[in-house]
């Protein structure tokens, strides 16, 4: 099945930023909820457009955006930008959430990749999330990274990046081949990241970041893939930790359980997952039933 030609939508945030996106609508007359796709940092929305027109086909109204600084909300320059982490949680997905609250009927549901699935929870409109679905959910925290491959990923995110920030004004992704460019307060704060989240945060605006995580009350299945050097099971439990308030489920999946040697932190939205990986994901969004109730891990034993 596949959805109609996206609508393309301009977002307003409360500061004024506007950000470009499409929605999706589902042809069907039967609509199970809206679906909000935060991408991955660095990660343009074009790189989900396939998976969200696999969901419109299903009866899903689906919203893909940029955040502020990247794809299609990239201003003319990168230097001098002064975009955050931060802003893309608790200006640009509570934007995105406002706006697809009015967009569609039923549920409001959100698909996280990376950090989208960590970003919803700064949003103060995440209250009206009913359901999360998210792919290798972490912040970052280098010591969560796959030990086999926490030295070359240290080097290039944690020692390369800043390094190459401070000399473009930006972190300059593209011509490396290794992301989206990104604005240099995103990229510092990847950077320079410690394994509490909120510390990049005034100190006195800390315990309202905790709060306001712990007030998400949306079920929350979280997907760890077993090759994932970046969303590992330790980075996965280290996101969930903050939704308190949510009923959380975390699963570890192999690439071996999709006939696959390797599927890593990106290729889920490939769309050679949509007969396997994307139609497992329905049963979530559609019913909340969890697709992979064998590879459940106990987040109370870790």
């Amino acid at each position: 099945m596949s959805g109609s030609e996206p609508r393309a939508v301009a977002i307003t945030c409360r500061d004024g930023v506007t950000l470009r996106g499409h929605v999706w609508a589902a042809p069907s007359p039967t609509v199970h909820g809206a679906v909000v796709v935060m991408p991955a940092t660095g990660v343009a929305a074009r790189y989900y457009h396939r998976y969200a027109r696999f969901l419109a086909g299903h009866g899903f109204t689906v919203l893909t955006f940029d955040y502020r600084g990247i794809g299609l909300s990239r201003p003319v320059s990168l230097r001098g930008c002064r975009y955050r982490w931060r802003d893309w949680g608790e200006r640009d997905a509570d934007a995105a959430l406002r706006f697809m609250t009015g967009e569609a009927g039923g549920p409001l549901m959100v698909v996280g990749h990376s950090i989208g699935g960590f970003l919803p929870g700064l949003a103060e409109s995440s209250a009206a999330i009913t359901r999360m679905l998210t792919m290798g959910a972490q912040y970052a925290w280098w010591r969560d990274y796959a030990p086999s491959q926490r030295a070359g990923l240290f080097a290039k995110w944690h020692l390369a990046m800043p390094v190459l920030t401070a000399l473009f004004g930006y972190f300059p992704g593209k011509r490396l081949g290794w992301l989206e460019d990104l604005p240099a307060g995103v990229a510092h704060e990847w950077s320079f990241r410690g394994p509490r989240f909120e510390t990049s945060h005034p100190r006195a605006e800390r315990e309202a970041v905790r709060t306001r995580m712990a007030g998400v009350r949306a079920d929350i299945l979280a997907v760890a893939m077993a090759d994932d050097p970046l969303g590992t099971v330790p980075a996965l439990a280290r996101t969930l930790a903050y939704y308190t308030g949510a009923r959380r489920t975390l699963v570890k999946l192999a690439p071996a359980d999709y006939g696959r040697e390797a599927i890593g932190h990106f290729s889920l939205f490939h769309d050679s997952h949509r007969e396997g990986f994307w139609a497992d994901t329905l049963v979530w969004l559609r019913d909340g039933r969890n697709p992979w109730p064998g590879h459940v891990v106990d987040l109370a034993g870790r």
